[in-house]
Formats: C-alpha cells, sequence, structure tokens
C-alpha cells in the first residue's frame, strides 16, 4: 500500500471525526475514542450521566459510515433473545426457523447496557468475544464489521446493574463524556435554537464518508505500525505496576496490555506516525485500562478513582528514551 493510499484512508477516518462534530459538541475525546474502536476492531463503552448526547454519538457515527446500524434499548423486562435472535414456529412448514436479532448487524447501539438484568447482559458476551451467536447448539458468525457502542449511566444511579468484570473486559475502551463546558454548552443551545434536531441528523449535514473498504484498508495499516521492544516493554511496566498498587484489588490482565497495544498503535497510525511513541501509550492508557481496574474498598471510602491511580502509575513508571 502506497503512502498516498494509506493516506487517503487516514483523510477518510478524519473525516468521520468531522461529520460527527456537525451534531456533537465538546465530546472530541469520546469521538476520537470510536475511531479507534473502529481501527482495532474493539467495542466501546460511553459513559456519563443522562444528556450528554452518549446515544447522539453514537447514531452520529453510524450516519458517517456506510454500515448497517441497528439499536436495542436495554430496559428490566428485555430478553436475552431480544437481542440474539430466537427461533420461531412456522406453522405452514411445521418447522423451526431462526429469527435473527438485532445484534446480526455492523454498528449495535447497546443504549443504557447497565439498565438490564445480568441475564440479558451476558447475551452480549459470546457475540463481542467470539462474534457469533449460538442458538440451538448452531453457531451463526456476525456480518464484519462488527462493534457494540454501549451507553451507561453512572452505577450510582437508581434502577441500574454493574456489568460484571468479565463483561467490562471485553469492551475494549470506556470512555467517560463529562458535562461540556459553558462555552461548549451555549453552542449547543445555539444550534437548537437554529433548527437542529437530534433526530434528523441528515439535515445537520451528516453524510457517509467511509465505508467497509476503507476501514478494512486502513486496519491493515495500523497492523504495519512499528512496536519497537522497549515501547513494548512500557506498556507491560504500566499494567504490572496496576497489579501492585495498594490502591486496587484488581489490576490490568495481560489481556489489558494487549488492548493498550493495539490502540496505542492506532493512535500512532491516526497521528500520520509509522512507529508507536510513549506518549501514544500515555494518550489511550485511561480510556483503555480504566474498566479493567477494580478499586479496593478502602481507596473507594477515601474517594480515590480509577484515573487518579492510573495517572500516579503513569507519572511514576520510567519512560523509555
Amino acid at each position: 500500500m502506497t503512502e498516498e493510499t494509506t493516506a487517503t484512508h487516514r483523510a477518510a477516518l478524519e473525516a468521520v471525526r468531522g461529520e460527527i462534530a456537525k451534531a456533537v459538541v465538546g465530546q472530541d475525546a469520546a469521538v476520537a475514542g470510536l475511531v479507534v474502536a473502529l481501527l482495532c476492531r474493539g467495542h466501546v463503552l460511553l459513559e456519563g450521566v443522562p444528556g450528554v448526547a452518549k446515544t447522539l454519538l453514537v447514531r452520529a457515527l453510524a450516519a458517517s459510515l456506510e454500515l448497517d446500524t441497528k439499536r436495542v434499548q436495554f430496559t428490566p423486562d428485555l430478553m436475552p433473545s431480544d437481542v440474539t435472535g430466537s427461533l420461531v414456529y412456522d406453522a405452514r412448514t411445521a418447522q423451526f426457523s431462526f429469527q435473527e436479532g438485532p445484534v446480526f448487524t455492523n454498528l449495535l447501539l447497546a443504549d443504557e447496557i447497565n439498565r438490564t438484568p445480568p441475564k440479558t447482559q451476558a447475551s452480549l458476551l459470546e457475540a463481542m468475544e467470539e462474534r457469533q451467536v449460538s442458538v440451538d447448539g448452531t453457531a451463526r458468525p456476525l456480518p464484519e464489521p462488527f462493534l457494540v457502542a454501549a451507553t451507561q449511566n453512572p452505577v450510582e444511579y437508581e434502577g441500574t446493574y454493574p456489568l460484571p468484570e468479565a463483561q467490562l473486559d471485553r469492551f475494549l475502551l470506556k470512555l467517560n463524556l463529562p458535562v461540556p463546558e459553558r462555552e461548549q454548552e451555549i453552542t449547543v443551545l445555539r444550534r437548537h435554537a437554529d433548527g437542529f434536531n437530534p433526530g434528523n441528523l441528515a439535515a445537520a449535514g451528516i453524510s457517509a464518508v467511509a465505508g467497509p473498504g476503507e476501514l478494512a484498508a486502513a486496519r491493515e495499516a495500523v497492523a504495519r505500525i512499528t512496536v519497537t521492544d522497549e515501547v513494548a516493554g512500557y506498556i507491560v511496566d504500566i499494567c504490572r505496576a496496576t497489579r501492585e498498587s495498594p490502591s486496587l484489588a484488581m489490576g490490568a490482565s495481560p489481556r489489558g496490555a494487549t488492548a493498550l497495544l493495539s490502540t496505542s498503535r492506532a493512535w500512532a497510525w491516526l497521528s500520520g506516525r509509522e512507529f508507536v511513541t510513549p506518549d501514544d501509550v500515555k494518550a489511550l492508557a485511561l480510556p483503555t485500562l480504566r474498566h479493567r481496574l477494580r478499586l479496593r474498598p478502602e481507596a473507594e471510602m477515601e474517594g480515590v478513582g480509577t484515573d487518579s491511580v492510573l495517572n500516579g502509575i503513569l507519572a511514576r513508571v520510567a519512560v523509555p528514551r
């Protein structure tokens, strides 16, 4: 693949960020994280209080890509078969046939995933890890590409079911969406006053600027990004430091280390480099690792957060030169 072709594919992915910005204000880090997840074939967990554009962000991403997308509103009464699909009896043929659920798509928006009980949450485990759904002993592959973008409100809100560690570990990134700054919030109000309708993204000028071809080519380019032994060692040292932290009951696993390697390579490619730097690792360490850590109860009581623990580790671990 020539440099010119690679630059074209990078421009297409950058254009996706530009299209999303037409609908979403002040969430640049989350937008960049979604693009990184696309490049790494990973799933994303978006967390924030209600009303910070979590759902709008994913819908804008879908509108900027030539990909099939479906949305599931997770509720306490949602059943696993409502997500994966089920066998349906056809009286005309006297046979059972499989009716696909909404998980059979390229981009699945799992809205408020922590408002459904663990049994229904678990219906996504096989889909996210194996990229297939097994019903009645038959494995049915999911379309390619396949990405789950799940939103959740903070677990301290009533009526939520915290995701178990095994499922959290299947998300490549956890992106926190903060309340926008004052000037950004004024921009949001100005857009609504001028007629912006979140339900009609086409009217906002959002159009598909990339498709499966550009995405596949970009992933091939990311896979060729060089990682030196020193940078690989730096990633391992960060993850090992989380396992030794007195504030954490559970640190990052080797899967977390490989995830940080993948996201760092994607970020390096988006930045126009052919190699990963320690700064790439630092930039993606928090969103890649924060949901893979579990605080000790005493640390939680003292108000310590996983982000502050990770920032402390990044400040302590020696950076390769």
